[in-house]
């Protein structure tokens, strides 16, 4: 079950009374005033919690920013919206003991309001440890679905890293259930040229788990230059995969026919549901019995194999 803290955004991490939501700010840009803390000129002074003022050039992108591309025109999309309705919410910022500050949620509104021509932001001052300003960026990201899938599953390596979580605490702490998290992780096992062809957004996740479902590197390579020239939807990638499975498996079985064991031939019925269930799972089906009676036995390789067959008996 789906936990609830992604639901709840950044309220989730931060106490009710401090939340962007609660809070207001004077903006140049709309004309708006309101508390804004203990701001100094541009920002250069403020406590824990205060809103303030901070100038652009005095905001600096976070290491550990889940989040690699920003795309252009949405970028333009959010500055041509700041210039009509200011910033509704605050970038969440934390000193960095150098005269400026670090972003820990809020560089893309950054960008955006440099574009719009702004020369200061509202921003939200917190200090956090390590570990949970990831996850402040994290959520704030995946609750705006700001991440492509190897951001995302980049993010939460990063965060199981920091943290020394498992997958079931990474889940509970983004909010996301642990088969997303574990789907998430296996892109990372994706060669060099399909991550940043996933990071680009020319292949989809779905895709990549569909290559994936492969073992041979030979086979994720065939696929892979499939779905790329012939534009493979994800269905046919999926079937692809079962196909180049199925058929590795027939070549595996075809070599061992000379053990000299003579094999029970099967019903004709049974035979071709059997093969049915190899193209749709792209493992290794064997139907034990006969027309009323009998047993499914689905081989599996790997921890990932398995939540790959899951995957689709669950759908």
């Amino acid at each position: 079950m789906a936990k609830s803290a992604l639901g709840r955004g950044l309220s989730a991490l931060l106490p009710d009374e401090d939340t962007p939501e609660n809070s207001s700010v004077k903006d140049k840009t709309n004309g708006k005033t309101g508390s804004a803390g203990k701001a100094g000129v541009n920002g250069e002074t403020g406590d824990k919690g205060a809103e303030i003022l901070v100038r652009l050039e005095k905001l600096r992108p976070s290491p550990g920013q889940p989040r690699r591309r920003f795309d252009k025109s949405e970028l333009e999309e959010l500055a041509a919206s700041i210039k009509q309705h200011g910033i509704i919410q605050p970038v969440i910022a934390e000193k960095n003991g150098h005269g400026n500050y670090i972003i820990v949620a809020g560089e893309r509104r950054c960008r955006a309001a440099a574009i719009a021509g702004l020369n200061e932001v509202p921003v939200l001052l917190r200090s956090y440890s390590d570990q949970k300003r990831l996850e402040v960026a994290l959520i704030e990201n995946l609750h705006r679905s700001d991440l492509n899938p190897l951001e995302e599953a980049m993010a939460y390596k990063q965060l199981m890293d920091t943290a020394g979580l498992s997958q079931d605490e990474t889940a509970e702490r983004v909010g996301k259930n642990r088969s997303t998290v574990a789907n998430a992780l296996r892109l990372l096992k994706l060669p060099s040229r399909m991550k940043d062809a996933l990071e680009e957004g020319s292949l989809s996740a779905g895709h990549a788990r569909a290559i994936l479902s492969l073992s041979k590197g030979a086979d994720q390579e065939k696929l892979f230059s499939e779905i790329t020239n012939k534009g493979f939807s994800v269905r046919a990638a999926e079937k692809r995969a079962a196909e180049l499975s199925a058929d590795k498996h027939a070549a595996k079985n075809e070599g061992g026919k000379n053990s000299g064991t003579k094999s029970t031939k099967k019903d004709p019925d049974i035979k071709a549901m059997e093969e049915k269930f190899i193209r749709t799972l792209g493992t290794k089906v064997t139907i034990n019995g006969g027309l009323k009676r009998g047993r499914i036995e689905i081989e599996y390789y790997s921890m990932d194999d398995l939540e790959r067959i899951y995957d689709i008996l669950e759908q």
